[in-house]
């Protein structure tokens, strides 16, 4: 699932591959984009903000979101794409690299000055160079609903997903229906931002520092399997801010109290 550390590595790699190359073929798969054109144009770069990756070619701006299921892939011209041509979204590429965007939930062109017009809600990110814990507290610890809400909602801190807040709040031992108040948010904060860069920096994610299938995540898409730290059997449920985003929350009842 992409969240905050997979769309980093992504901009990370894009960048690496496209900065400072001329575009020779663009092609963006989406009706409200699909007119522009920045073929000649110089790719400045590509940075991530939380879960949201901005490719910046000339003075404009190419906005993804991976949701669920969208990934970048980068080619060598000519090689074989490795997924159907009909999921792909976005095309860029430059003579050397292509870069593929295949099921991109999101995909928008603004001028790179409009940026904020997009992101400027987001909350402090945890894997940016400007990442500002004390903002981050401020904001999560205001918010009055559940922890496992509130960590999820991208106004308080960018870049945290569903998988995040399941894994955190079972190592802090917080059930996910906890009102945020009522949490220790600093050290909940401090240990989200140590994990999110440790895998950021790792091919696979992982929560119990192990990388072999199946034993990547302590809670998190175990319902009904017993708990890695007591035995007692890990449960299933759903929280969101509305009926209509509700997540699905992994949790050990004795574990987290």
């Amino acid at each position: 699932m992409p969240e905050g550390d997979t769309v980093h590595r992504t901009a990370g790699r894009l960048d690496e591959a496209l900065a400072g190359a001329e575009v020779t073929r663009f092609d963006l798969r989406v009706p409200r984009a699909a007119t522009v054109d920045l073929r000649g144009q110089r790719v400045q770069g590509a940075v991530a903000r939380g879960k949201h990756l901005l490719l910046r070619i000339g003075d404009h701006t190419i906005h993804s979101h991976l949701r669920m299921d969208g990934a970048w892939f980068l080619y060598r011209p000519g090689e074989k794409w490795r997924h159907p041509a009909f999921k792909v979204r976005a095309i860029v590429g430059t003579p050397e690299r292509q870069a593929v965007g295949v099921d991109l939930a999101e995909v928008e062109v603004v001028p790179t000055r409009d940026e904020a017009r997009l992101i400027g809600h987001l909350g402090p990110d945890p894997l940016a160079d400007d990442w500002d814990a004390h903002e981050a507290a401020r904001r999560l610890g205001a918010d009055a609903r559940s922890i496992h809400v509130a960590l999820l909602d991208q106004r308080n801190v960018a870049g945290f997903g569903n998988e995040y807040a399941a894994e955190l709040l079972f190592l802090r031992g917080v059930l996910p229906t906890t009102p945020t108040p009522e949490v220790n948010v600093t050290a909940l904060l401090d240990l989200g931002v140590r994990t999110i860069r440790a895998n950021r920096d790792r091919p696979d994610r992982t929560f119990t520092g192990v990388n072999r299938a199946g034993r990547t995540t302590w809670v998190y898409g175990r319902a009904g399997r017993p708990c890695r730290r007591c035995g007692t059997l890990i449960r299933k449920g759903e929280l969101g801010a509305d009926p209509t985003r509700e997540r699905v929350t992994f949790w050990c009842p004795q574990c987290q109290r």
